[in-house]
């Protein structure tokens, strides 16, 4: 069985890369974040006439999370269960289903745009939410993950150069702590090889060159239970779907499970 992860940066502007891959790839479970659409707008046909189905989670604007499935979608949950609101909203960036033998959440975690700012704060007690709601699924029998994009880098390997990040977020102790507490639950971070250079960064920036010099962040994450981490045969990041015109600024990272 095979999982994946993937912040597409606006579903509909990635739709031809995104089937296509999806095809190509053999994915059977695909999480994604950041559709930047409304429900009513989601590409159900499209998926639908290449075998996949989907629940998703999404208002439009900048936010919005999915899973497409080929191998069953069921018990899902739309939203994050006693999760916080950011300036009276409750933002769609959760979403938890079952697809065959494995459960999984697509999370989409707040950005936190500087230390100072109150969507950091908002940031922490959205991934303290995030802990409680999973904690039962993540100490259970089954196999289980959360899956997505985090905004946190969850070690100073984990970005290109951490002396470029002084004062900013995604590196403070305070988003590693928050990790630390979520992976307490019974989560492991599967880390996934890369398919080039040393290190398995899954985004870059658009600007200044960042991808083609590297400088990238490892920020999509896999965190799996017991049996999920157990059950996984390989993890890579595909960096291939990152190259070319109008590509997403993430790359898949995809799980094989022997499940």
């Amino acid at each position: 069985m095979r999982i994946a992860t993937w912040n597409v940066n606006s579903i509909t502007a990635r739709l031809p890369r995104l089937l296509a891959w999806l095809e190509s790839s053999g994915t059977d479970v695909l999480c994604v974040q950041e559709t930047k659409c409304t429900t009513e707008q989601f590409p159900h046909d499209e998926l639908r006439a290449i075998g996949y189905e989907a629940a998703v989670e999404a208002t439009g604007r900048w936010n919005g999370v999915a899973v497409i499935s080929r191998v069953g979608l069921a018990d899902v949950v739309h939203g994050l269960p006693g999760g916080p609101t950011y300036e009276d909203v409750a933002e769609p960036r959760a979403l938890s289903a079952t697809c065959g033998p494995v459960r999984v959440w697509s999370v989409y975690v707040p950005n936190g745009r500087e230390v100072d700012h109150p969507h950091f704060a908002y940031k922490l007690r959205w991934l303290e939410a995030l802990t409680a709601a999973v904690a039962e699924d993540a100490a259970g029998p089954r196999p289980f993950a959360v899956l997505g994009d985090y905004n946190v880098a969850p070690a100073d390997a984990d970005v290109w150069d951490i002396t470029a990040f002084e004062g900013a977020t995604h590196v403070t102790a305070a988003e590693r702590d928050a990790l630390a507490t979520l992976r307490g639950t019974g989560l492991s971070d599967v880390v996934p090889r890369p398919l080039k250079y040393d290190h398995p960064y899954t985004y870059w920036d658009y600007r200044q060159l960042a991808f083609p010099k590297n400088r990238g962040m490892r920020i999509d994450l896999v965190y799996g239970n017991a049996p999920f981490a157990k059950a996984a045969s390989d993890a890579y990041v595909d960096r291939e779907e990152r190259k070319g015109k109008g590509a997403s600024d993430h790359a898949p990272v995809v799980v094989d499970l022997e499940v």
